[in-house]
């Protein structure tokens, strides 16, 4: 009988935070991991502590020439990925929807929802032509719900609740798209919101450590849902 093969999966923003703690347990459970971030230097350290079949690429995910080019060319290297997760965000400093400045909520919209949608471009076609696949695009409890002076975070987020919803409706069948809200996790971008506090909540790790089992369970039957990691 010839061994199961092992998933490949990508994820966005792999510098820090939730997606450095996914790419090592991604790695411990034996899938191969393409990530990218925009830190070179996280990025060049990652790549020499996880050699291939892992690849690591310094991408802005807001540039969508540079994420069809990183695309064609893992895609030359092996099969379209498995599993999709579209991790990298952005979050505006505290404020009133109204003191935001005009640069600041461009550059979450950039990134949380336009990079999302130059990601999934890119990589969806040779998924759909494949006929599977997973897709996962983390929402927050933001996305559901909403809280002062992160208005520009909480619409991106409710943006990909529907932008998720939408596609696992054009999606073939054997495919999925899923909107997770990873939960509350004491990471740089929630001590921007909660300082201090944000100590009370699991740190990356040791959230990774539930998330990624998760993740990986997730099949062709999740598709449309919006779910919660445990």
């Amino acid at each position: 009988m010839p061994e199961p093969t092992q998933p490949t999966v990508l994820v966005t923003g792999v510098s820090r935070g939730l997606g450095r703690a996914m790419t090592e347990r991604f790695v411990e459970s034996g899938a191969s991991v393409w990530g990218c971030s925009r830190t070179e230097a996280a990025i060049s350290e990652l790549q020499e502590r996880f050699p291939p079949p892992h690849r690591f690429a310094a991408i802005d995910v807001t540039d969508a020439e540079a994420v069809e080019s990183w695309a064609r060319e893992l895609m030359t290297e092996g099969p379209a990925p498995d599993l999709l997760i579209n991790n990298a965000a952005i979050i505006n400093p505290n404020a009133p929807l109204w003191e935001v400045p005009a640069a600041d909520f461009a550059a979450v919209i950039d990134v949380n929802l336009k990079g999302v949608f130059h990601v999934l471009r890119a990589f969806l076609p040779a998924m759909i032509e494949r006929g599977s696949g997973i897709v996962v695009n983390f929402s927050s409890g933001w996305g559901r719900s909403t809280s002062p002076e992160v208005a520009p975070y909480c619409t991106t987020k409710w943006g990909i609740e529907g932008l998720t919803s939408a596609l696992a409706y054009e999606l073939p069948r054997g495919m999925a798209a899923i909107a997770v809200n990873p939960g509350i996790i004491d990471t740089e971008m929630l001590r921007s919101c909660f300082g201090g506090q944000a100590s009370q909540y699991d740190d990356a790790d040791a959230w990774s450590r539930r998330a990624v089992p998760f993740l990986l369970n997730l099949t062709a039957r999740d598709n449309g849902k919006s779910l919660d990691v445990p």
